[in-house]
């Protein structure tokens, strides 16, 4: 299949070179064209627009900071896709976008949504989790490009893999802010940080003890904080007051461009 890839940030630069390391030959494109050249260099085709990536795509995954972004993408290079492609929206969006994404594909153009859990280490590696939602034909037809990053879950129609990632970064957010507080509690009360996360590892935070201390992950607290705002849109005002506080704690986070575990790392020590 004839692949694009719009997107080359740190996870879709990651999911370029584990598809080069699979022996396809992307198309990428990015709206910062230097992003782009790491693949290049590895064997990927740069294409200067969005319409100039898609024109002769099979399979186009977007992995774009929002919605926004993946709207104004799609709007442009929407009405190039040719009948028979598959746009694979790779995105952390939320549910309720999924609609009007759709609705600015041509007919014969499918979409599926099919974010991912897991590093950019872990996309070169193809170990991913790819949460994929859509019609059961649309993701038989994906599933071989799908396969080469990871495991494939398929969630139920459109829409289902993307409210399966805001359940599970919500899930995410709120346990590292809650290490985060274990942690000040521990210096409050005279208990080292390495003790006190040796507790913490044995007990109902063990997950986000280990994602906390995480040297390889790149999830940047800006993109936590946006999620965190999707998830509480999808509540639509509805009491969640664990998940409201961490998003408070996210939004105000003096390093938002670092990883989330910067959340729980020694506000004394320099963020590197």
């Amino acid at each position: 299949m004839d692949l694009a890839l719009l997107g080359t940030g740190t996870m879709g630069t990651a999911i370029g070179r584990r598809l080069l390391a699979a022996g396809h030959r992307p198309t990428v494109w990015n709206r910062t064209p230097a992003r782009t050249a790491p693949l290049v260099a590895a064997g990927a085709r740069a294409a200067a627009t969005p319409v100039e990536a898609v024109r002769d795509a099979d399979v186009v995954i977007t992995m774009l900071t929002d919605a926004t972004a993946v709207r104004d993408v799609l709007r442009a290079a929407g009405p190039a896709l040719r009948p028979g492609a598959h746009v694979v929206e790779m995105s952390t969006v939320g549910p309720a976008a999924l609609p009007e994404l759709a609705a600015l594909l041509p007919p014969g153009v499918h979409l599926v949504d099919a974010p991912v859990a897991g590093s950019a280490p872990a996309a070169e590696a193809g170990r991913l989790t790819v949460l994929a939602g859509g019609d059961q034909a649309a993701l038989d037809r994906v599933a071989p490009v799908l396969e080469r990053l990871g495991t494939v879950r398929r969630c139920g129609g459109p829409g289902r893999g993307a409210a399966r990632k805001l359940v599970l970064n919500t899930a995410l957010v709120t346990a590292v802010a809650a290490v985060a507080d274990a942690l000040a509690v521990a210096e409050a009360v005279g208990l080292d940080r390495r003790t006190a996360l040796d507790a913490l590892a044995g007990g109902p935070l063990g997950a986000a003890v280990a994602r906390a201390t995480s040297t390889d992950a790149a999830f940047a607290v800006r993109l936590a904080a946006k999620d965190a705002r999707l998830a509480l849109d999808a509540l639509d005002g509805a009491p969640a007051p664990v998940l409201r506080a961490a998003a408070t704690v996210l939004a105000a986070a003096p390093h938002p461009d670092l990883d989330l575990a910067t959340l729980t790392r020694d506000p004394g020590k320099e963020h590197a």
